[in-house]
């Protein structure tokens, strides 16, 4: 099957790939290798803040500034407004909107509006797939571009929905990008140091709370200082989403070392890379 998959992806002129893989695998690093002028890129990210949860981000960033009386009465008198500058290598306004859970105030997000921002991502960013095959019709036919690459979420693993990992194994050559145990740790320590906001399934989540709770002997999660915990999840949550992306690679895609993409120098040496995987 894999073999078949790479085979379909190398004979086919108009080519189009997805990558998948925890943050600072080398998504980005591989997109840069791609001809810009071949190369249309689709940020499921990008996707999601601009348009699937962009309403929700102005009012989150709205009610934010209004929090300060003097910029509260000019919004309300239509003498300012709020606007997200969200761009492709600048996600820090999706990033606030879903914040992190913990004390409100310690700067955190109560328990139960994280729930709810989490599901709306988790929507958002199943609506974000199912807008690709649009996008991939429009970069070729209106834009001119001859190959598409999709880069998907981190979280795109944790989404569960079959029908959106089927989607993108279905119109795109899924590469797992697989980090080596150097990365993984370099990835967790960079964390620890710079906690961020985070997306989590549910049911992974709420059990991780409780056993918090239980190690720390807080009694409630409004008690919980939100960097901390988030510096506590983390590796778990790598560790849980890690056999996650190794399921879907296993039914849809194909799985690329990182350490070995890494040293890719242009789209020819990526694509024998590919070639080589597919045949090992």
């Amino acid at each position: 099957m894999k073999k078949a998959l790479v085979e379909k992806f190398l004979d086919t002129p108009n080519k189009k790939i997805s990558l998948m893989g925890m943050s600072g695998v080398g998504k980005t690093h591989l997109s840069k290798k791609l001809p810009k002028t071949d190369w249309f890129h689709y940020s499921v990210d990008y996707r999601i803040g601009d348009r699937h949860l962009s309403e929700e981000i102005h009012d989150f960033l709205t009610l934010e500034a209004m929090q300060q009386p003097v910029l509260a009465k000019l919004i309300r008198e239509g003498a300012i407004s709020v606007q997200s500058q969200l761009t492709v290598d600048n996600l820090a306004p999706l990033s606030a909107y879903l914040g992190m859970m913990g004390s409100e105030s310690k700067g955190g997000v109560s328990l139960e509006l994280f729930l709810e921002r989490l599901e709306k991502h988790r929507l958002a960013e199943i609506n974000a797939v199912k807008d690709i095959p649009y996008f991939m019709e429009k970069a070729e036919k209106i834009l001119g571009f001859s190959n598409f690459i999709i880069d998907t979420s981190g979280s795109f693993c944790e989404i569960q929905d079959e029908a959106s990992w089927e989607l993108i194994g279905t119109n795109s050559l899924l590469v797992y990008i697989k980090a080596s145990e150097a990365a993984k740790n370099y990835v967790i320590e960079r964390a620890q140091t710079h906690p961020k906001p985070l997306y989590y399934q549910k049911d992974f989540l709420l059990p991780q709370i409780e056993l918090y709770l239980e190690e720390t002997g807080l009694t409630s999660s409004h008690e919980i200082t939100p960097s901390d915990f988030t510096r506590w999840i983390f590796p778990r949550l790598i560790e849980h989403r890690l056999g996650l992306y190794e399921m879907i690679a296993d039914k849809y895609g194909i799985t690329i070392d990182a350490e070995r993409l890494y040293h890719v120098k242009n789209q020819e040496e990526f694509f024998e890379l590919i070639k080589e995987v597919a045949h090992a």
